[in-house]
């Protein structure tokens, strides 16, 4: 048997929930906002604030689902609120508030503009394995590296990870480079105050900002802020076109218009503007951009596998950005 993860989709969100709500410790922290939890994931699961993890057993054709992940950008005023005495389990508190349309997770607007200012808040919401597979250290570094795949490219300012259920999990976490939250003085500590025991058994938070980060020592968790500008402002249409050609399901062209709904010369027409973009903004990485790929068909598919290869190593070329804010960058980098 093996281990893998995906990004949830909509027919996995009742299962998903469901680990939370037969969590013998999480569970009964959303009280009556369990029944919140499922429509809150499914009302963001299509939005640019929301990251996602479904992790899976996987043996022959088999698979069995024992863990779930989810994180949010929230906004400036919750993220504080959430470090603000009395402090309160904030998953039920979001799954409440976003059904009854006081939502703090940024729109995607909101997510573009953040992510080429000032940067965001990143909270996460649950990251769960089912009892059974908690101890497992296979499971915890599979769900790190899904962590750091599904946010590294991002511009945090903060992150706050899932109140741990366990000790060991709590241990995880300030390993990998988390602070202990003092919200009596308002500041991130190395030490808190309380054993881990009782730490655990009642609303804490764990978490560290781009400042701190930058100023000590490198852990885990800094290469979440090991940020670097994209080059290239991807349209919103590249971007899905270059994330399904990276996931490496789909292929051909062909299997990359059906996977999106659209015609194969639409995808060809994505394909040369991204190459003119890259070849504008960094000609060595596919060197004689403008030669017609039907002249050379096996050169085509060498610029798309260098194009590729760059992306894998910078992954904040395909996150979303304002692009009007990114061109300022560009233009004031040049003067």
């Amino acid at each position: 048997m093996s281990l893998r993860w995906r990004q949830m989709q909509a027919g996995d969100v009742r299962e998903c929930a469901g680990i939370i709500a037969a969590h013998p410790v999480i569970g009964p922290r959303y009280r009556r906002a369990i029944h919140d939890l499922r429509p809150a994931w499914l009302r963001l699961l299509d939005s640019q604030a929301m990251t996602t993890a479904v992790f899976e057993e996987v043996e022959g054709v088999r698979s069995r689902t024992w863990g779930v992940g989810v994180g949010v950008f929230v906004n400036d005023d919750f993220n504080r609120e959430v470090k603000t005495p009395p402090l309160f389990w904030f998953g039920p508190e979001l799954a409440k508030r976003i059904m009854r349309e006081r939502s703090p997770v940024l729109s995607d607007s909101q997510v573009r503009e953040a992510n080429s200012g000032e940067g965001l808040n990143l909270l996460v919401w649950e990251a769960v394995p089912c009892p059974e597979f908690a101890n497992r250290p296979d499971v915890y570094h599979l769900m790190v590296s899904a962590f750091l795949e599904l946010h590294q490219g991002f511009l945090l300012k903060e992150m706050i990870t899932s109140q741990s259920e366990s000790v060991q999990r709590l241990e995880w976490a300030v390993d990998a480079g988390g602070l202990y939250w003092d919200s009596t003085n308002a500041c991130y500590v190395k030490s808190p105050k309380g054993s881990a025991e009782e730490i655990i058994r009642k609303p804490h938070i764990v978490g560290i900002t781009r400042e701190l980060e930058l100023n000590r020592p490198g852990s885990w968790v800094g290469n979440l802020f090991d940020y670097h500008p994209p080059r290239f402002s991807f349209s919103p249409s590249e971007q899905r076109l270059l994330h399904l050609a990276l996931g490496g399901e789909s292929g051909t062209d062909q299997e990359l218009a059906n996977a999106l709904g659209v015609s194969l010369p639409t995808i060809k027409k994505i394909w040369l503007s991204v190459y003119r973009r890259v070849a504008d903004r960094q000609p060595e990485i596919i060197p004689d951009c403008a030669r017609p790929e039907t002249e050379a068909p096996e050169r085509g598919k060498e610029k798309k596998r260098r194009v590729l290869a760059y992306l894998r190593e910078h992954p904040e070329e395909l996150r979303p950005v304002s692009r009007k804010r990114s061109s300022n960058v560009r233009l004031n980098a040049v003067r």
